[in-house]
């Protein structure tokens, strides 16, 4: 057998491990929903078959909001809200604005309403939005849904309600509240953007989809939801709807790293490796050394054969976040270098850190096999290969390359 037939393709036996996948560098835009007059922007890594950045889980997007016989569902329109809500208190249709500090704007509301009528649902509200600047979470989120039970189309208790849900970590309360404050002002971007915002998290990619296109119907310069809708088709396995968004991203926002990174996953996942690069060195140098975009950065190196910069590329890695994936990669730029015994090395580091890593194990067993090719008398570098792609087998088992190795040497 000619030794090209192992160090040819070599990265071929070795299926992209769940760390390389492109989800390590998508990046969500979520407003930490605390207040009204407090918001920050944090990333929140998803990673699809890793299962988030090491490991992004994602759920499927078949289950829409849940209404009740008083709210109208996500979906209806104002018309059908307005004939469902004929036995609401008298006032109960003006419109709250959807803008500005709760009390200023209850305030105003209640300006155009006669001196003896008030909209139902606001003194609730007031107090709610009151007790929640003053740090009193649980008792503010009683204020809002009673603010709801005394008037149902009272979209600011809604908000005020999903942003409380989010904070704790409940998505699907989060999910419904903001849902319903969509179906009431279908026009409100703020309701439409952080209800897209929660199914994204949930992993409810084709639903966020859609309700992220409402938000940029109505604001289609916002930074955010362009950046978070390439993202979200992105993990939806489709690149090419992605790509626009991901671009008028960058066109909007230059400087930020999390959209750079997010334009270089479209990019690779399309094939476009040289434009990855770019992306992911001008998202490098845009914020604190990320190993996992360094590690995404290194495998574009491999794919258009910059081996020497990919193994630079590595070694910054390892330096801050020693990991399997790492020295497996590693190992592999080695290989291709034709730098043999520094390869097998890192292998063997992988697998020590992860005993059950197989692309290392793989590794491992390519190395060694060339040696027995090279020397025929050295049985024990063909038992050890033989062993070491039995174990990749092992946790494997969809590995038809190296199946046929074993059955020609073992």
């Amino acid at each position: 057998m000619h030794i090209s037939a192992l160090t040819g393709r070599y990265a071929q036996l070795i299926p992209c491990p769940p760390e390389a996948s492109k989800d390590w560098s998508i990046m969500l835009h979520a407003e930490r929903l605390l207040s009204s007059s407090a918001k920050a922007v944090v990333l929140i890594t998803l990673i699809a078959c890793a299962g988030s950045v090491t490991g992004c889980r994602m759920l499927d997007s078949k289950r829409g909001p849940r209404g009740n016989s008083q709210v109208a569902a996500p979906g209806q329109d104002a018309q059908q809200v307005s004939a469902n809500s004929t036995n609401a208190p008298r006032g109960s249709r003006a419109e709250v604005p959807a803008t500005g500090p709760i009390p200023e704007r209850l305030a105003s509301l209640n300006q155009t309403l006669p001196t003896d009528q008030v909209v139902p649902g606001t003194d609730s509200l007031q107090r709610g939005s009151v007790l929640l600047d003053q740090g009193l979470t649980a008792e503010a989120a009683k204020a809002f849904e009673l603010a709801i039970a005394e008037n149902p189309l009272l979209t600011p208790a809604y908000m005020r309600l999903g942003e409380i849900r989010y904070k704790e970590g409940n998505l699907e309360a989060a999910e419904q509240s903001f849902g319903q404050a969509a179906a009431l002002e279908p026009t409100n971007f703020d309701a439409q953007y952080k209800h897209a915002m929660v199914l994204h998290e949930m992993g409810k990619f084709d639903a966020a989809i859609r309700t992220y296109l409402k938000a940029l119907a109505l604001r289609p310069d916002d930074f955010r939801a362009n950046s978070n809708l390439a993202a979200a088709y992105l993990q939806s396995n489709e690149p090419r709807e992605a790509l626009p968004y991901a671009q008028r991203a960058i066109e909007l926002n230059p400087n930020d790293a999390a959209s750079r990174t997010n334009l270089g996953a479209v990019y690779s996942a399309l094939g476009q490796f040289e434009n990855a690069i770019t992306e992911y060195q001008q998202a490098s140098e845009l914020t604190d050394l990320q190993p996992k975009l360094l590690l995404n950065l290194a495998e574009a190196y491999r794919k258009v054969n910059r081996h020497e910069e990919m193994v630079s590329t590595l070694e910054q890695v390892i330096r801050v976040e020693p990991s399997a994936a790492a020295f497996e990669r590693l190992g592999t730029g080695h290989f291709r270098l034709g730098q043999f015994d520094e390869s097998l090395a890192n292998f063997e580091k992988a697998v020590g850190l992860d005993a059950d890593y197989f692309p290392a194990l793989n590794g491992i067993g390519v190395c060694l096999l060339r040696r027995y090719i090279a020397d025929q008398d050295d049985l024990d570098s063909r038992d050890a290969a033989v062993k070491a792609l039995r174990r990749s087998l092992q946790v494997e088992r969809n590995q038809p390359r190296v199946v046929q190795l074993l059955s020609q040497y073992q």
